[in-house]
């Protein structure tokens, strides 16, 4: 039996996605605009750069691709141009909401991204632990919010992690422009910041998707539930938990023992069992098979498990929860989730809930490959929170082509948008003389560094 592809795309198609940059960026304009400053042409620049990389980017790249700027222009412009990024960050979650925002299958998402980073002058850099390396080392942390409806994905907040140490240092703050209000949190308090924020903005969605990280955090699934909102945590396969709750009391003071008397509760009873263990015990009737989300070449299948349980909090019975165990049918790993959602919640919604953290994964690959996320050269806390706003803005604009070429050509990837805007997004013609221009720039900025390299071994 023979199968038909969707596919009605035309060069005109093509042409549009151009018009629909100018149009994107023309809504965002006024951000760029200040009383003593218009940045408006370097930040359709800064994008058109990000878009046209095809590998590791910098400013010098961006200034070799795009035409009609300079090194110097887009470093001030990320650097040291004063628009605000926070007004950006909610526009961009307007646009989202519009764009593919539904209250019942649109999904918020907290995760991390780590950032390998060489010295210790940019901010928040310190050695700590990396999941792009898997290990500590040196590195910047920043905790992002994206957003899902099915496979369209985007992110749409970002924080930049602060370590202590860095937010008790005034001269490293001073140096980096840590702006004075800005304190110690940590990366769980960020997420639930952001939480709150997009609630605020009125960001519409069903249900938040946590990494595992934040996931086994006690206080931030508690904060998720008080204020309503059902989650979908990523959990260890060592977490443990009872499937009933057992009793709790405070000890009986052993006689003849010394010290204070025992004043914490404790659990009596039954041991807690780790989730992994809890798996080999389930009855075959527990277990359904349910399809999780299409891929690009097949159907993802699992078989899936729902149990009630209460899981361990500093030693005692948390809250009643579900615990949902996931084998998905092309691969050997178990993924164990948390939820808060209703008794009443179907075995569907479930395996919609818990595929969706899928997405968020493709979302940093989106980031990375296609709108340079990882890739900057800034030191300060501007610079970072610049970068990472153009960037969710880039893949803003990379969200409405998929979505309106999707509708002509039903297998269209992220990466095929990347490859159509590296081919007609205007170029520009690098002369001679301008080549020479261009190395010397990159001298230059070489010679900066490593003064001020020398100047801070000194």
């Amino acid at each position: 039996m023979g199968c038909s592809v969707k596919f009605n795309l035309c060069v005109k198609d093509l042409d549009k996605s151009l018009d629909k940059l100018t149009h994107l960026h023309g809504g965002y304009t006024s951000h760029f605009v200040s009383a003593t400053r218009n940045v408006v042409k370097q930040s359709f620049q800064y994008i058109q750069g990000k878009l046209l990389e095809k590998g590791n980017g910098n400013m010098c790249r961006y200034a070799k691709n795009v035409p009609g700027c300079n090194n110097q222009s887009l470093t001030h412009f990320v650097s040291d141009s004063p628009w605000d990024y926070e007004p950006v960050l909610d526009h961009i979650q307007r646009d989202v909401s519009q764009l593919i925002g539904d209250r019942k299958n649109g999904a918020l998402h907290v995760d991390e991204c780590c950032f390998p980073k060489q010295g210790k002058s940019s901010v928040a850099v310190k050695p700590q632990y990396c999941g792009r390396l898997g290990k500590v080392a040196n590195c910047q942390v920043g905790v992002f919010l994206g957003y899902n409806n099915g496979p369209y994905r985007t992110l749409i907040d970002e924080r930049l992690y602060l370590p202590e140490e860095w937010a008790e240092d005034q001269l490293r703050r001073k140096k980096c422009g840590v702006p004075s209000d800005v304190v110690f949190k940590t990366k769980v308090e960020l997420a639930w910041e952001m939480i709150l924020h997009a609630k605020k903005n009125h960001v519409p969605f069903g249900w938040i998707g946590i990494d595992c990280f934040y996931g086994k955090d006690s206080w931030l699934r508690d904060q998720i539930d008080t204020h309503g909102m059902i989650y979908i945590a990523d959990v260890r396969c060592d977490t443990l938990v009872w499937l009933e709750r057992p009793e709790t009391r405070i000890p009986e003071r052993k006689e003849g023992a010394r010290g204070r008397s025992p004043t914490r509760e404790k659990a009596t009873g039954a041991e807690p069992i780790h989730v992994q263990d809890l798996k080999d015990q389930l009855d075959d009737c527990q277990w359904n098979h349910v399809f999780i989300r299409d891929t690009e070449r097949r159907e993802i299948w699992s078989n899936m498990a729902r149990v009630r349980v209460f899981p361990v909090v500093d030693g005692l019975p948390g809250d009643e929860l579900w615990l949902i165990i996931r084998c998905d049918d092309d691969k050997n790993q178990v993924k164990y989730q948390f939820s808060n959602a209703p008794l009443d919640t179907s075995l569907w919604r479930f395996a919609l809930m818990s595929g969706s953290r899928y997405w968020i994964e493709r979302t940093f690959e989106d980031g990375k490959g296609i709108a340079g996320l990882a890739d900057y050269q800034v030191r300060s806390w501007m610079g970072w929170h610049h970068h990472m706003t153009m960037t969710l803005l880039a893949m803003l604009y990379i969200l409405m082509l998929m979505l309106d070429m999707g509708e002509k050509a039903e297998f269209l990837t992220v990466q095929d948008v990347k490859e159509i805007l590296e081919v007609i997004m205007p170029k520009r013609k690098v002369t001679r003389k301008e080549l020479l221009r261009l190395i010397l720039e990159k001298h230059k900025a070489r010679l900066s560094a490593r003064r001020s390299h020398h100047r801070r071994d000194k």
